[in-house]
Parts: structure tokens; C-alpha cells; sequence
């Protein structure tokens, strides 16, 4: 390991999180909350983990999503950032979940000081989350010298 992946913390800290494509790319750019069926109690870093499955192209031609991947290249299968999950509550109505990208009725996963990959790093995740093996930390942080969970 680096010297920056020696500096981090052992235990359970991090968890990869896999999501579908477009919308792992659209956190990258700025997309919260992320959306799930159920309640996460689980806090921490996360991997933004992009699956292997294709887009369809009708959520492609959606005006919000489409403004948040212009001229992004959306890797399957690979992580491709990492962001702190602070936190996740239901759904409370448009008065207060007002993020457009809000669903109505979901879990709101709250992340925060999202960090891009300039590399994607190829990867196998799983459903739901998962704890990533130290190599893969390692090439992940190698791109976050300034990391500091």
C-alpha cells in the first residue's frame, strides 16, 4: 500500500455500494439524494460502485439526467468515486425533500463530499452493499492522496 493507504483506518469504515448507470455517474455530478427501497441503517464512506447492466436509452433522454452526464463517459463495472453516506431517511413529501432528484415514497440515501476517480477501477460489486478487499482500497486512494476519512 501507499503511504496514504497505510494512513487508513481498519475496521469496518468503508462499504462499496453498487449502482446502476446513468445514475452513479449523476452522483458524480452533483445528484442527491440517491434512491433505494429500503432503509439503510449503515453510515460511513462508501465506493460508488457502477454495475455492469447497460442504460436503457429512455432514462438517458430524461432532461435531468441527460444535463448531469453530458460529456461523461459512463463506465460499467467499475468504481468510479467515493462519498460519505451521512445518513437516510424516508421520503418527506416535496416540501422537504426538494431535490429533484428526489424519488416520492423512497429511501433517501444522504451523501456528501462526493469525490470523483480521474481512473475507474475495475471491480465486482454485489447487492446490496459490500466490503471491499484491501487491493482495491488500495488502487481506489492511490487517486485521493488528500483522502482523510
Amino acid at each position: 500500500m501507499t503511504g496514504t493507504s497505510a494512513a487508513l483506518p481498519e475496521g469496518d469504515w468503508i462499504r462499496g455500494i453498487t449502482i446502476r448507470q446513468p445514475w452513479a455517474t449523476c452522483i458524480l455530478a452533483g445528484k442527491t439524494p440517491e434512491n433505494r427501497p429500503v432503509h439503510w441503517p449503515w453510515q460511513g464512506w462508501i465506493l460508488i460502485h457502477a454495475g455492469k447492466t447497460k442504460p436503457e436509452p429512455a432514462v438517458l433522454c430524461d432532461p435531468l439526467v441527460a444535463t448531469a452526464i453530458r460529456g461523461r463517459e459512463l463506465h460499467l463495472g467499475a468504481v468510479i468515486g467515493v462519498a460519505h453516506l451521512t445518513g437516510c431517511h424516508l421520503d418527506q413529501g416535496p416540501e422537504k425533500c426538494t431535490s429533484p432528484w428526489a424519488e416520492r415514497g423512497a429511501h433517501h440515501l444522504v451523501l456528501a463530499d462526493v469525490q470523483e476517480l480521474a481512473l475507474p477501477v475495475p471491480a465486482t460489486g454485489a447487492l446490496p452493499a459490500w466490503k471491499p478487499k484491501p487491493d482495491l482500497l488500495a488502487q481506489v486512494f492511490q487517486q485521493l492522496p488528500d483522502f482523510r476519512p
